[in-house]
């Protein structure tokens, strides 16, 4: 078993240090590991150095075109995120609204000033004697509660520390996009905030670039160190 693992992993190894097949592979798993699919490029970005290290430049720069345009689509995704909240509140307000017009004023709270004429109709019936005292109006409804807005309820306690740590620091946020976990996440409510695009995808392949150049670096270094 271990020798049938030993040589899939030197096929695969073979497979990527192929410049045809390497270079497309490096770049459609770095644009899927930026988006919230839990995939990591790294070893993929390792695995083709290691064995073609002329290579260490080109395949660094490619992994960062699409770790960075990944980075862009969670962008997009948070800004449509925002736009269908837009929505929902643009839609949910004008329900309230007409749904408050049409509700007798007794409903709502509202009760006519004394003095104004009565709001029964003049075709009530004779057995209601003129000297009966007025029914006491019906107590109005305690007030609903306000529905949650979407992005309360989805986002909780990370969407408030992220957005206020973006809006803190702007499009510079976006240096730390390289992270695990949290760096995918993060430009997607940078998309949400509506920051502007192109300087948070500069600063994406910026951060992005640093990590690949490093990480493979210390990779390859730790390679040979124990190879030796």
């Amino acid at each position: 078993m271990e020798a049938f693992l030993m040589n899939g992993i030197h096929w695969m190894l073979g497979w990527l240090s192929l410049p045809a097949i390497g270079l497309p592979a490096i770049f459609v798993i770095s644009l899927v590991s930026a988006t919230l699919l839990p995939l990591g490029s790294e070893p993929v970005v390792f695995g083709y150095v290691s064995v073609a290290p002329t290579m260490f430049w080109p395949a660094v720069l490619v992994a960062t075109a699409g770790n960075t345009i990944g980075g862009a689509i969670s962008y997009w995704m948070g800004l449509a995120a925002q736009r269908a909240v837009a929505r929902w509140k643009v839609t949910h307000g004008e329900g309230r609204e007409v749904a408050d017009a049409t509700q007798p004023q007794a409903l709502r709270g509202i009760h006519p000033p004394p003095g104004a004429p009565s709001a029964v109709p003049a075709s009530a019936p004779a057995s209601v004697s003129a000297a009966s005292p007025a029914p006491a109006p019906a107590p109005a409804p305690a007030p609903a509660a306000p529905l949650p807005e979407p992005g309360e309820r989805a986002g909780g306690r990370w969407h408030a520390f992220s957005s206020r740590w973006l809006t803190r620091l702007g499009p510079a946020a976006l240096l730390f996009s390289w992270m695990p976990v949290v760096g995918d996440p993060l430009c997607a409510v940078a998309g949400y905030l509506r920051l502007p695009f192109w300087p948070c995808v500069a600063y994406m392949a910026v951060g992005k670039f640093a990590r690949y150049a490093l990480m493979t670096s210390l990779l390859l270094w730790g390679y040979t160190f124990v190879s030796r």
